[in-house]
């Protein structure tokens, strides 16, 4: 069941070869520490209740075996209760699995590339709705791919075959009359979402395929097609490419990923004066000073006080700092230390709970359900406030306090600062940086209740 002990997952997610300068990944399975299959299949009872805080036990000790990965993640994201069966959790996935498939169907309907194993990075309409009637639509295919996928004719047919489909889709769905503008948004956003899909972990071998690269558009576009407040933003294809890698069913890896963008959608929502991660970057900026007020002052000073350098981490949870199976152990470390064994209930909708749902509202779990960073805001009551921050916010946190001295030194512009952090790619601990993290948040919030005793008491007894 272990390859060799404390040997890296590399072989997991292989790299092409052309590809030299991949960073190596740090995470190593460790017998007796990673969470192995034997490990987990013996954490379900016989009905199929998991013992969940055994699970979280083990995933902080030593991250999760790749090969059970995706599984863990259903529970870890909410999809499934711990405290269901197997036979409730087969109906629920085959229950979304339909569901997936009514909205996959919806969207063929409309524009007939969806499902189709290809996808378009270049745009076929307009912006008041019109097609656009010579669109340069490029199938992510090339001569090597063709031979691969049985395509034996030449890029130049299959584009041109490609491009005039798309031009007669396009026209035949304005040939009703004006489209609804649920719709032109989301055909605006299928060229966007093709392009960023060619460059999303181009590394792998496991996007050499093109039925890969076309699940992974094809998840991207039924999600757009439902959450019409967020649609598709550049970086939610580096949040999905991990989902279609661990799950194999393409709608189990849609509900996995629909799962994660329930926790970071704020970041991706805009309005017209802000991005939604701002109020993130706000709060990291208000964590720094407090935590090491002479870093604030000279990022300030730098004209960073915005802190726009750490936008990325935020949006894309250090996919571009950590290696990509490195960027996996973090995932799955912060979501084990703020799991709330309550998430399947927060999720769902009501009619999908069922009677049992319904009866276990009101149950008391034990402390030992939730992860460590849930039990710390617990403890001090940051719980109860209006949005508690998110273990990520501190993990970026703990990664500028790391590089302090450095860039109290060493940075004397924004560029610096910018160099400096993307210096780090592939030499952080995903382990250590958690570790961090979890240190820096116990002493904000030991900092913060300081600080509201110390108003309150000046507010009691006004000089």
């Amino acid at each position: 069941m272990w390859r060799n002990p404390g040997q890296p997952a590399d072989s997991y997610y292989q790299v092409r070869p052309e590809c030299t300068d991949v960073p190596k990944t740090r995470f190593k399975i460790k017998a007796g520490k990673t969470l192995s299959p034997r490990k987990w299949q013996a954490a379900f009872t016989p009905e199929g209740y998991l013992d969940i805080s055994k699970t979280l036990s083990r995933i902080y000790r030593g991250g999760i075996h790749p090969s059970i990965r995706g599984e863990v993640w259903e529970f870890l994201l909410g999809c499934f209760d711990p405290k269901s069966t197997f036979d409730e959790r087969d109906e629920i996935r085959q229950h979304r699995r339909l569901q997936y498939a009514r909205w996959k169907e919806e969207c063929r309907q409309i524009f007939p590339v969806v499902g189709s194993g290809r996808f378009i990075t270049a745009p076929v309409i307009t912006e008041d709705g019109q097609p656009i009637q010579e669109p340069l639509v490029i199938l992510e295919t090339n001569q090597d791919r063709s031979a691969e996928t049985g395509n034996s004719d030449g890029n130049g047919t299959i584009q041109s075959r490609l491009n005039g489909s798309c031009s007669e889709m396009v026209r035949k769905l304005t040939s009703h009359g004006p489209l609804d503008q649920k719709v032109i948004q989301w055909l605006l956003t299928l060229h966007q979402i093709g392009l960023d899909v060619h460059r999303t972990d181009r590394t792998l071998v496991f996007y050499e395929k093109q039925e890969n690269l076309s699940k992974l558009w094809d998840i991207l576009a039924v999600y757009a097609w439902i959450d019409t407040d967020v649609g598709y933003c550049q970086g939610m294809s580096d949040l999905c490419s991990p989902m279609i890698m661990l799950l194999e069913d393409e709608a189990d890896a849609f509900w996995c990923f629909e799962r994660l963008m329930r926790r970071l959608r704020g970041n991706f929502r805009c309005t017209e004066s802000s991005v939604g991660v701002e109020t993130q970057l706000s709060n990291l900026a208000e964590i720094t000073q407090v935590i090491d007020p002479k870093l604030h002052q000279h990022l300030d000073a730098l004209g960073g006080g915005d802190y726009l350098f750490a936008f990325r981490m935020l949006m894309v949870l250090f996919r571009r700092e950590f290696s990509f199976c490195d960027s996996l152990y973090l995932w799955e470390m912060m979501w084990a230390l703020e799991y709330d064994p309550d998430l399947f209930s927060i999720y769902e909708e009501p009619e999908l709970n069922g009677e049992k749902a319904e009866g276990s509202k009101g149950r008391t779990k034990s402390i030992r359900h939730y992860g460590k960073f849930e039990r710390e805001n617990m403890k001090n009551g940051a719980v109860n406030s209006e949005s508690p921050l998110p273990i990520s916010i501190f993990l970026v946190a703990s990664v500028l306090k790391d590089k302090s001295s450095m860039l109290l030194h060493e940075a004397r512009g924004l560029d610096d600062v910018v160099k400096i952090l993307n210096d780090m790619t592939g030499n952080l601990d995903a382990k250590k940086a958690c570790s961090s993290a979890m240190k820096l948040h116990k002493k904000y919030l030991k900092k913060a209740k300081e600080a509201i005793a110390y108003n309150e008491t000046h507010d009691f007894f006004p000089s």
